[in-house]
C-alpha cells in the first residue's frame, strides 16, 4: 500500500488526511533535527492547499513509499477502535467556511504551522503538529466546532513559539551583554 494508492482513494479529502498524517509523525517524540525533515512534506501538502491544489502531490519518494499488506492491516487494526470512539466526537457540523475558499484558509494557517514544526526550537513543534492534525481533521470530517478548537490551539502555538523565541533572544543578548 503506497501514499499515493490512499491520496487517489481518498480523492478530494486527501489533503486534510496527509496534513493529520504527516502531523503524527511531527508529535511522536524523535531526535532533535527530525522535525525539520518530517515537517517538509506537510510544508508542501499546506503550500498546495493555500494556492488550491486539486491534487496533492509530493515527490516520488515520499508517494511511491510503501508497507506491506501484513504491517497495513496492523496500523488499521489499531487506529480503526480509535477512530471510531473520535468520530463518536468529530462530527460534520455546519459552518459556512467550507466552501473551497475556506479550505484554501485552512492551508494558509497549516503552512504557517508547518513552516513553525521545521524550526529548530526544542520542543516547540508538538503543539503547532496538533494545531496541524486538529485543522486536517475538521476538514475530513467538515467539523466547525473542531475547526474553532484547532484554531485556538494555533494561536496557543504561535504564542508559545513567539515566548521561547523571545527568551532565546533576551537570553543572547544578556549573555552577550555580560561577556563584553
Amino acid at each position: 500500500m503506497s501514499l499515493a494508492s490512499i491520496r487517489d482513494g481518498l480523492g478530494d479529502r486527501s489533503f486534510a488526511a496527509l496534513l493529520v498524517l504527516f502531523a503524527a509523525f511531527n508529535m511522536i517524540p524523535l531526535p532533535p533535527g527530525a522535525s525539520a525533515v518530517l515537517g517538509l512534506p506537510m510544508v508542501i501538502v499546506a503550500a498546495q492547499m493555500t494556492l488550491g491544489s486539486r491534487r496533492a502531490w509530493l515527490p516520488g519518494f515520499v508517494m511511491n513509499r510503501s508497507i506491506s499488506a501484513e504491517q497495513f492491516r496492523t496500523v488499521i487494526d489499531w487506529a480503526v477502535p480509535r477512530l471510531v470512539r473520535l468520530e463518536d466526537v468529530i462530527r460534520p457540523r455546519y459552518w459556512p467556511f467550507w466552501r473551497r475558499r475556506g479550505e484554501r484558509v485552512v492551508g494558509f494557517v497549516a503552512l504557517i504551522m508547518a513552516i513553525v514544526v521545521t524550526l529548530p526550537i526544542p520542543f516547540g513543534n508538538w503543539l503547532p503538529a496538533c494545531t496541524t492534525a486538529l485543522l486536517g481533521l475538521s476538514l475530513v470530517e467538515r467539523d466547525g466546532i473542531l475547526l474553532a478548537i484547532g484554531g485556538a490551539v494555533g494561536i496557543a502555538a504561535l504564542a508559545v513559539t513567539f515566548f521561547v523565541v523571545g527568551a532565546a533572544g533576551v537570553a543572547t543578548h544578556a549573555a552577550l551583554g555580560w561577556m563584553f
